[in-house]
């Protein structure tokens, strides 16, 4: 089969190191009955080793000439394809406990990461390669540099933890940064939330739209109704320095003030 020259557009690094390979499956551990979807199989680098552990893999790849390629390796009934770009893909027609994978296009991978929050109750667990910068940001702390709207609004819903580094020769062409691993699984159903989603998401978005300043001046007209004292947050305290739960607080006093929309 021709060598399939990686595509800037898609974002494409293929991985080729079979070690980092075997240490990626072996963090998934799939069951043979398992509804793994893969995001991105590229040449199959991660797609072989799972077909051979599953009864039948899902995969999703938006380049149609790597999909043609995937038809002529497989056969329909160990391979289903979905030809789109993930970012378009309803997976929860998929069906439920999913097992999401994938080394993500590096130019899209928050924006793939937000779409696939809106599934996760149908998700079991999802493993994706990152660039690493990103998985520092997912999993930070409140306090850390890295903290910020992507760690706030993925932790309110999962459980993340870094498993190992992968390096930049790991690939094929070699990206200009060092990746990484992570390991993303739902909280239950009775974890902390929000009343309003789209209100927590508001005043996220807003307390880090100007990170440096602090909250009672980044929050502007909101911040005469955030019970400052009952949450633990002082109105000089940065967005960096206040935890999911402080934010899911607030957005809550914000709704029943009714200063945003429920």
């Amino acid at each position: 089969m021709s060598k399939h020259q990686a595509r800037k557009r898609f974002g494409q690094h293929f991985l080729v190191d079979p070690g980092v390979i075997e240490n990626i499956v072996r963090a998934i551990a799939p069951a043979a009955t398992d509804t793994v979807i893969e995001i991105g199989p590229g040449l199959s680098a991660i797609t072989a080793p799972l077909i051979a552990r599953l009864d039948r893999l899902r995969v999703v790849e938006i380049d149609r000439d790597l999909a043609a390629r995937l038809r002529k390796q497989y056969p329909p009934e160990r391979l289903e394809i979905t030809e789109a770009d993930a970012l378009t893909v309803d997976f929860g027609a998929f069906g439920e406990n999913l097992r999401i994978v994938g080394n993500l296009p590096y130019n899209i991978s928050t924006p793939i990461l937000f779409h696939l929050l809106t599934f996760a109750e149908r998700v079991k667990d999802q493993h994706f390669m990152l660039q690493r910068e990103v998985i520092d940001r997912m999993v930070a702390a409140p306090g850390e540099a890295d903290y910020g709207r992507l760690a706030v609004m993925l932790q309110a819903r999962y459980a993340m933890s870094k498993l190992f580094d992968v390096p930049a020769d790991a690939f094929d062409p070699p990206p200009k940064v060092v990746s990484a691993v992570v390991r993303m699984r739902p909280l239950p159903e009775d974890r902390p939330r929000p009343q309003s989603e789209s209100a927590f998401a508001q005043v996220v978005t807003r307390a880090f739209a100007q990170r440096r300043k602090m909250l009672r001046r980044a929050l502007g007209d909101w911040t005469a109704h955030v019970p400052w004292d009952d949450l633990g947050v002082a109105p000089t305290a940065r967005a960096e320095e206040v935890s999911v739960a402080q934010f899911m607080g607030m957005s809550d006093a914000l709704v029943k003030a009714g200063v945003i929309a429920g």
